[in-house]
């Protein structure tokens, strides 16, 4: 294989490396790391054993990601109110034509379940990762972490039931759920408290993520009445030189708010039964890098 050859084949996995890496980091800057680093070792390997090129890489870094979590564990670092994931652009395109594969990597990537995934292990969420979003046979996922198949299975089960206890347990069509976000974008730009709480469960949490960097709440508001006049009282402050966009981040419809054309907050919700169950925000500047500006 030549040094050409090799590039293009790194290249076309790229999208599975980069989506492997940040479902197991939850951090976009964490996760390019990871596959650069992926890249540098797969660049200087000797390639001429390797037949299933795709699973060779998925193997790097899926080990880099471990180690890689393993050390911001170890660290112990203390984060200033909630933690949410950083924000990720999802945009599967043609890659991924089936209907069905296509809304389990939207939902393995779902805000709600990467923060019930830093719950786990790194190698129960390595695991679930694998098996639950890219659907790796146990075989290969044991050969890809040096362990036997029974306790990879048994890594699987306890991480799947771990998953299931705390994830949302409501699906919603896509097109409810872009409707539903158009409507709340709508309601809470004009400080409309009344169609806001129209459109909000009676137990809806908001869970604000600033890092302790910006103005976000400390803690996790609960109830309708909260929830919707923290967003009027958020509208009616302001952003200096604001406009707003829509665009599909984590497997669902967002809202990215920019001032002065640069991404100020994120705010993305989940949805059943027509009402809004939860309202995440992040406003940590430092989650806001990559995405794209006006």
């Amino acid at each position: 294989m030549t040094t050409e050859t090799a590039t293009d084949v790194f290249e076309t996995h790229r999208p599975v490396l980069l989506g492997v890496a940040y479902r197991m980091l939850g951090r976009v800057a964490d996760a390019e790391d990871v596959v650069q680093e992926a890249w540098l070792r797969w660049s200087g390997a000797d390639r001429g054993d390797v037949r299933e090129p795709r699973g060779y890489l998925v193997r790097i870094t899926t080990r880099l990601a471990i180690d890689r979590l393993r050390q911001i564990k170890s660290r112990g670092e203390t984060y200033v109110g909630p933690w949410l994931p950083e924000p990720y652009v999802t945009d599967f395109g043609d890659t991924v034509p089936d209907t069905a594969e296509r809304a389990v990597l939207a939902d393995t990537v779902s805000l709600a379940v990467l923060v019930v995934l830093e719950s786990l292990s790194p190698l129960e969420r390595a695991v679930f990762v694998l098996r639950e979003a890219f659907g790796f046979p146990y075989a290969d996922i044991a050969a890809m972490l040096d362990r036997d198949e029974p306790a990879v299975r048994q890594l699987a089960g306890r991480a799947r039931k771990h998953v299931e206890e705390r994830r949302p347990r409501y699906r919603v069509d896509p097109a409810q759920r872009r409707d539903l976000t158009e409507r709340f974008l709508a309601a809470a730009a004009d400080g409309d408290l009344e169609g806001l709480m129209a459109l909000l469960a009676p137990d809806v949490r908001l869970v604000g993520d600033s890092g302790g960097k910006s103005r976000a709440p400390l803690r996790v508001l609960h109830s309708a009445d909260k929830v919707g006049r923290f967003l009027v009282g958020a509208a009616r402050k302001g952003v200096e030189d604001f406009s707003v966009r829509l665009l599909e981040l984590n497997g669902g419809p967002a809202v990215l708010v920019l001032s002065g054309g640069r991404p100020d907050s994120v705010f993305q919700l989940d949805v059943a039964d027509s009402r809004v169950q939860a309202v995440y925000v992040v406003r940590n500047p430092d989650k806001l890098r990559t995405l794209p500006p006006a």
